[in-house]
């Protein structure tokens, strides 16, 4: 199985005093946080696209470019939607969208590249290295 354009994703939560804007150092106030609504979008991204993933192959953030266009109380459930809109080879470009119970509280893009974990890993590992 391959990634394919129309892909769909989704992942939730419900916004708690561990998600908000105080809890990332993001902000002041009790609202769910632009940091865990961009986890979110990340989440349903990868996790729609793993299942189609050869074993030993990951998928990475690159790239997210989004608005945060309304606030999320306490209690709320919120959740994030996404959706392939293009693949070039090894690289992918999702569109993403975040909500709450209300509507749609943001909206961006998201591009992830596909790797193979061992490789991925060891480059990394090399930053450590005098």
């Amino acid at each position: 199985m391959s990634v394919t354009v129309g892909l769909k994703g989704r992942a939730e939560a419900v916004v708690s005093g561990a998600n908000t804007a105080q809890a990332a150092c993001s902000g002041a106030l009790p609202v769910f946080g632009t940091p865990f609504m961009c986890a979110l979008m990340e989440e349903a991204a990868w996790k729609s696209i793993a299942p189609c993933l050869e074993e030993g192959q990951s998928t990475v953030g690159t790239r997210l470019s989004v608005s945060h266009d309304s606030a999320t109380p306490i209690g709320m459930k919120v959740w994030a939607e996404s959706e392939v809109a293009k693949v070039d080879g090894k690289h992918l470009v999702l569109t993403v969208a975040a909500f709450d119970e209300r509507g749609m509280i943001g909206q961006g893009i998201h591009e992830r590249f596909i790797v193979t974990d061992e490789r991925f890993l060891a480059k990394t590992a090399k930053k450590l290295e005098g």
